[in-house]
């Protein structure tokens, strides 16, 4: 697929939606989820398209002005654990903000938090690949996040963008992500770091900006569509494809996420207390956005070819039809994902023989069984610590928009 290119963005506006109407990213409809159904039970109705994270957005905007990005990307690099002291050497204010940003809220609970990672821990075959080649796929056909993807630094190394997004994820699903000894709380700190940085930056890129219905990327909304169509959106397809999940499992996994989009600035009166309030925000913030753009079918070409060059015996058509049969026909077509229907034939019968089999409701792997394991091994190479043992790929500051255009 050509690169976008100076030229071509300048009549990118336009030509968003190519030929077809589906292809039109339209505006959020307007905020209508009641605070009622929130952690926190009530609030102030404020759409949360509005709302940012103001606190660290000026912060980080002081410290991309004054040239300090390196000398803080220096300073947090080794501060890893969730026990680890605050680096010394941030500006004052940062440093203050970190101090208080590692602070459980008041609702978290501890004894659910562990029942999470031992659910994470059980079910993590199947979370890989829901957040992998679903709701990584997926991404890319969510306008907001696509743009701001692709015209932010990271857009233009997609394996390392992709390596720290999966390091998110790989700290939030580990046994001790919230204890401790555990990363989470400080890989959520630098994540929000960085999009109070990005919030900075994307609004001086005059590519973003043609392309862009929002003036500042990442609302409280913006994240919230993120966690539909990776933790919701996981919730989902579990119960579809007939993993076995207690009702305490799944309360469970839903309070790892309200954590975490409480980490992450999401106001409490966002983050749903139910699965049933979650599914009824994603209805209403996620499904009607769902659209391809330019910007989104170059991602996830970029994305699944990374995959598809680990020499595992994972082809390109099978990666293709994996993701046919998590999103759908129509994401697909969007993205102009070529037919495999060998590989399509495979997957839609050894899919379902795969869970049954790691569920013990069939007693003998069922054939076929490795190839799905070969594409755990594929995505797990081409994006979690890209050659690091025993290491995530690290967060670091942007202090530019993507390079080269």
């Amino acid at each position: 697929m050509p690169q976008i290119n100076r030229r071509g963005v300048l009549t990118l506006g336009a030509a968003l939606g190519l030929t077809s109407a589906a292809s039109a990213a339209l505006p959020p409809a307007a905020w209508s989820w009641s605070p009622a159904g929130s952690v926190l039970g009530t609030g102030s109705g404020v759409d949360p398209q509005w709302v940012w994270d103001d606190t660290i957005d000026r912060i980080m905007a002081s410290v991309i002005q004054n040239g300090q990005v390196p000398a803080v990307n220096e300073a947090i690099l080794p501060r890893v654990d969730n026990n680890d002291p605050l680096p010394t050497g941030l500006p004052p204010e940062l440093s203050a903000y970190l101090g208080d940003a590692v602070k459980m809220p008041a609702w978290a609970d501890m004894t659910k938090l562990r029942r999470a990672a031992d659910f994470n821990r059980r079910k993590d075959t199947y979370l890989f690949f829901i957040y992998g080649l679903g709701g990584g796929i997926m991404s890319t056909v969510i306008p907001r996040e696509a743009k701001s993807v692709y015209w932010s630094k990271g857009g233009a190394d997609m394996q390392d963008r992709a390596a720290k997004t999966f390091s998110f994820g790989y700290d939030l699903s580990d046994l001790n992500a919230f204890e401790p000894s555990g990363q989470f709380v400080v890989t959520s700190n630098k994540t929000r770091m960085v999009h109070a940085a990005v919030r900075h930056l994307l609004p001086q890129s005059p590519y973003w900006k043609a392309v862009a219905e929002e003036q500042i990327p990442i609302s409280n909304a913006d994240i919230l569509v993120t966690f539909h169509s990776t933790g919701t959106f996981a919730h989902k397809k579990m119960k579809d494809w007939g993993v076995r999940m207690s009702a305490a499992d799944e309360e469970a996994f839903l309070h790892s996420w309200q954590v975490a989009l409480h980490f992450l600035g999401v106001r409490d009166e966002y983050i749903p207390a139910t699965w049933a309030a979650a599914h009824a925000q994603s209805a209403q913030v996620l499904t009607p956005i769902l659209a391809v753009t330019p910007e989104g079918r170059e991602l996830a070409e970029v994305l699944l070819g990374l995959t598809a060059q680990v020499d595992l015996g994972v082809t390109r058509g099978f990666l293709n039809e994996f993701v046919r049969y998590t999103l759908g026909n129509e994401i697909a077509d969007w993205l102009e994902l070529r037919r495999d229907y060998a590989s399509a034939a495979t997957i839609r019968v050894g899919w379902p023989a795969y869970i049954a089999f790691r569920e013990g409701l069939i007693p003998v792997a069922p054939a076929g069984f490795y190839v799905f394991d070969q594409l755990l091994r594929a995505l797990a190479m081409a994006f979690l610590n890209r050659g690091q043992d025993g290491q995530t790929t690290p967060i670091t500051i942007p202090d530019m928009n993507r390079p080269g255009v």
